[in-house]
């Protein structure tokens, strides 16, 4: 448990220099290089952002897709890729190490920039939803995608994919290392631009791997210390974003609430993560170079932060382990979640909080500065909803037909496992896989290709329109009835609320997947 005392405590005091950074690199109005460029670009509305966003979508989606099909890869399963990559979400049907390193470099890896990127903008579009006063505009979006990248990532990358380098993560422009072994065999090892690309993998909390094996091939993450980084790498642009926040909004108070809930959500869900795969002792799919301890809290950051990189195979966990990792991204990656959509997601929640709250003083709920109506409700129903929809819709018609079984190599509790993990991890934009699901065929790669499209736009819509309606409204001065969104009571109502929404929608499914499981393993006993 140090370790996890250790990277908390580090991650925290992170965050706060992460934040500032971001604050000032999204600032409207600063002198930058391309200032005279962006100068140019007017105002958006809720509607004109929104287009330009599924618009920046579509367009990415048909740049990657044909490369792939150039490549080898079938129709469906380039479709499935162009979509993974594009929404963030970065779920890998294939070997990682098939594709050639120009497809890496120009396709996968650009990618990883813009979907990161994009997540960042439309939070900061939604921060000025609360900061703006009675106007129509809530930023430009392709000002956000140019600062986020040229300011943000591109600058982190460099300084960890240098690190990577140090730690002895190969970066060449070669294809093929050819070693020979103690018994004087020779070995062809795929190489390639792999430090550069496991820079922004982490930091743009994106998870595709250069190789099938992820951050668990030794050419990946090399070193505990290479381990440790990339952990830390994970959280910290959605841990800074909220210190952003407070900036935008002028109260450090109001991003600390959201900071501490994640923090205090995350180490719960680490420690049972923990002890229960300490207490199984089960080594298969684990690296023996990280353990227990270390395989256990790569898992839980990793399906907090919708990065899908792991470092041992989540199949092989216990059942209560497993579980774990699982709920973390049904709970809507909103325990730091991915870069930009963790914080637009966490303030969803925050709005049905004083929601809640206010049905039960009998007031009108207030956020920010803003009123909340029924407008802004409604969205946020739909960006709640979205995505257990299509988890529970889509792993019941796998379940209901032949095309969704036949790609299950387990049965029983374990195989449903497999199915609801996929189906979670896609239209929660996360990425990480059970692995004991043969998901390459046209039946998953088309739903969960779906699943991945509808998950990320179907909650960035909401959220532009909920950005649009608050920054028409004026502000509202704090009374003495406002209820406080800071504070020890806020974040415990916060954190309970994300909690039950999650557990009203998910127990019944889980109850018949790793929770029947482990009833079975436990009586088998």
């Amino acid at each position: 448990m140090t370790s996890l005392w250790f990277y908390t405590l580090l991650l925290a005091a992170l965050c706060v220099p992460m934040g500032l950074w971001i604050s000032w690199a999204m600032r409207e109005g600063d002198s930058t290089l391309f200032s005279p460029l962006v100068g140019a670009w007017k105002d958006m509305n809720w509607k004109e952002y929104t287009l330009a966003v599924l618009a920046f979508h579509i367009v990415g989606i048909l740049a990657l897709f044909v490369p792939l099909l150039f490549c080898g890869f079938s129709w469906h399963l380039s479709l499935n890729t162009a979509i993974s990559f594009a929404t963030n979400t970065n779920w890998q049907a294939y070997a990682g190490e098939t594709l050639p390193n120009w497809v890496q470099t120009l396709g996968l890896a650009v990618h990883n920039f813009t979907s990161a990127a994009t997540g960042i903008a439309v939070a900061f579009a939604l921060f000025r939803g609360f900061t703006r006063n009675a106007t129509q505009g809530i930023g430009n979006f392709w000002h956000d995608l140019m600062r986020s990248t040229v300011l943000i990532l591109i600058p982190g990358s460099i300084v960890a994919g240098l690190f990577f380098v140090s730690q002895g993560v190969p970066q060449t422009i070669h294809t093929v290392l050819h070693a020979t072994g103690l018994e004087g065999f020779t070995q062809s090892i795929p190489v390639g631009p792999i430090a550069s690309q496991e820079a922004i993998k982490m930091l743009g909390t994106n998870g595709g791997g250069f190789f099938n094996a992820n951050s668990a091939h030794p050419f990946e993450n090399p070193t505990p210390l290479s381990n440790f980084i990339q952990m830390l790498l994970i959280f910290l642009i959605p841990g800074g974003l909220c210190v952003a926040l407070g900036k935008e909004v002028k109260d450090s108070r109001q991003g600390l609430t959201l900071l501490l809930t994640m923090i205090i959500l995350f180490v719960g869900a680490a420690t049972l993560t923990i002890h229960w795969e300490q207490m199984a002792h089960i080594w298969e799919g684990k690296e023996a170079r990280f353990g227990f301890t270390d395989s256990a809290l790569f898992a839980t950051i990793t399906t907090s932060a919708s990065c899908g990189a792991v470092n041992s195979m989540h199949d092989s966990f216990s059942a209560l382990g497993g579980m774990i990792p699982l709920l973390l991204m049904q709970l809507g990656e909103v325990v730091f979640g991915g870069v930009g959509s963790g914080i637009y997601g966490m303030i969803i929640f925050a709005l049905l909080a004083v929601f809640l709250a206010g049905l039960m003083v009998g007031r009108t709920p207030e956020y920010l500065g803003k009123k909340i109506g029924p407008y802004e409700m409604k969205m946020v129903a739909i960006a709640i909803l979205i995505g257990p929809v299509l988890v529970l819709a889509g792993t019941s018609i796998a379940v209901l037909t032949e095309a969704g079984r036949a790609g299950l190599e387990n049965h029983g509790p374990h195989g449903l496992s497999e199915i609801l993990y996929a189906f979670s991890s896609a239209a929660n934009n996360n990425g990480s896989a059970f692995a004991g699901l043969s998901a390459n065929s046209v039946f998953y790669n088309l739903s969960l290709g779906f699943a991945m499209l509808v998950g990320r736009l179907g909650v960035i819509v909401p959220v532009l329109a909920i950005a649009g309606a608050l920054a028409n409204r004026k502000h509202t001065p704090v009374s003495a009835g406002t209820l406080k969104t800071h504070g020890p009571l806020f974040i415990f109502f916060l954190a309970f609320t994300v909690l039950l929404v999650g557990a009203l929608t998910y127990l019944p499914a889980l109850a018949l997947s790793p929770l029947a499981e482990h009833l079975a393993e436990h009586f088998a006993h």
